[in-house]
């Protein structure tokens, strides 16, 4: 964990955080809305003073909230409550799975379920980070490009705020995440394109006067954004009783939330909060969207951008800022990665519910079924304690699955036995 030396002060109140640094050739900058080096172009994250991370103990995480802020000495802002912009995301369910195990012939099986998040995905807890931190660095106006989910929470988390939002997506969004975004009163703006499209013209929107006083979460405050998911795996750990279990299989959209669960599990062996951390790394695509899949199995590091297709639309990101990064992370945990296609997903989402009681959106049957295949092929250890990531509600992507009543009868108890309800 590299410290940035250039910078003295924070902008942000009692924070651990001391700068930017530059993924790809350390270059470090002041906190700021920043997201990428001027030197090299590479992405830019945040770096902590090592010294204040190390002074963090179980004890303190255990007395704070009961949601994501218990870990806010070691995120970039909000650890004065009062500074916070947020819904109180966080702390979600660990589910153990013995029924979905049993099906699988695994051992110890566990479902992360992020849905039970306020506006149910794991995109809470991103913009909470993002925002508290961008509304510290002064910003009035909160904004995303999103596939859905972001776009809800954003649009929410600026209600609550009572901030102006201006969220962008692609003009075929599913219907369900439409409404749950538009009925927040915020601007939603519908762009003819994908979400590459989206995501370049938002880029292009905060380099102009118009768009001064915008914090775009996943743009121009980023890196705070980023560190938002780390706390999923803050969670896991300590809800496991303050360890790392063996393997992990994440979703995987631009690559970010694999790596930052990666880097938060080894975090917590360097400061000391569990013992070991030497989790392998399973990521899941997609088949309709799967370049960092496809990059893995050339054996290259280099991300062929790919026009999205199929039913996960919140993980349709064809050109994945951090592919390269999540594919150094399996590489290093000795995991793997794997896609599946719209009808494994639909099996994966019937699946997890049938077992479970869990009703996840099209990402959470691509972990599943991820999971099932690549115990298929050997590349998973059955016998290891494995924890999957659920990131959405089942109620947003409806168009997905078919279902409905298994019987239609009579209202009297003749029908129902003529219909063999009783036996």
């Amino acid at each position: 964990m590299s410290v940035s030396a250039s910078v003295a002060t924070t902008p942000f109140t009692d924070s651990p955080a001391t700068g930017l640094v530059c993924r790809n050739c350390q270059a470090t900058y002041p906190l700021a809305a920043q997201h990428a080096c001027w030197q090299c172009f590479g992405p830019l994250e945040v770096d902590y003073d090592a010294a204040a991370l190390a002074r963090v103990t179980r004890e303190r995480i255990e007395a704070g909230p009961n949601n994501l802020w218990r870990y806010a000495a070691l995120l970039p802002a909000g650890v004065d409550p009062s500074t916070r912009v947020t819904l109180n995301p966080g702390m979600t369910p660990l589910i153990r799975a013995d029924n979905l195990a049993r099906e699988l012939g695994m051992k110890t099986l566990w479902v992360k379920d992020d849905s039970a998040n306020p506006t149910h995905s794991f995109k809470d807890r991103v913009v909470s980070a993002a925002l508290t931190a961008a509304s510290q660095l002064g910003f009035e106006r909160f904004a995303c490009a999103s596939t859905g989910n972001l776009a809800n929470s954003v649009a929410a988390h600026a209600a609550r705020a009572g901030k102006p939002s201006i969220v962008f997506i692609p003009y075929d969004l599913e219907p369900g995440k439409i409404i749950t975004t538009a009925v927040y009163g915020g601007q939603l703006v519908a762009i003819e394109g994908n979400y590459d499209d989206v995501n370049r013209l938002c880029g292009e929107l905060t380099e102009t006067d118009e768009f001064e006083d915008t914090a775009f979460v996943n743009v121009n405050v980023r890196p705070y954004y980023a560190e938002g998911s780390k706390t999923l795996g803050y969670e896991v750990a300590e809800q496991l009783g303050w360890r790392v279990p063996a393997q992990v299989v994440i979703p995987m959209a631009s690559g970010e939330l694999l790596t930052k669960v990666d880097k938060a599990f080894t975090e917590m062996a360097e400061i000391g909060l569990v013992d070991s951390a030497e989790q392998r790394v399973f990521g899941a695509q997609s088949r309709g969207c799967n370049p960092i899949v496809t990059a893995l199995e050339n054996d290259t590091d280099d991300i062929v951008p790919v026009k999205p297709t199929g039913i996960a639309k919140s993980l349709n990101i064809g050109d994945p800022a951090a592919g390269p990064y999540a594919i150094e992370a399996v590489r290093r945990s000795g995991g793997w990665m794997a896609d599946v296609d719209d009808d494994e997903i639909r099996d994966g989402i019937r699946l997890l519910a049938r077992t479970t009681g869990v009703f996840a959106e099209t990402a959470g049957g691509v972990v599943v079924a991820t999971l099932k295949k690549l115990l298929a092929q050997g590349r998973l250890d059955p016998a290891a304690e494995t924890v999957i990531y659920n990131t959405g509600e089942g109620l947003k992507t409806l168009d997905a699955v078919a279902a409905g009543p298994t019987h239609q009868v009579k209202p009297s108890l003749k029908a129902a036995r003529e219909a063999g309800l009783l036996g």
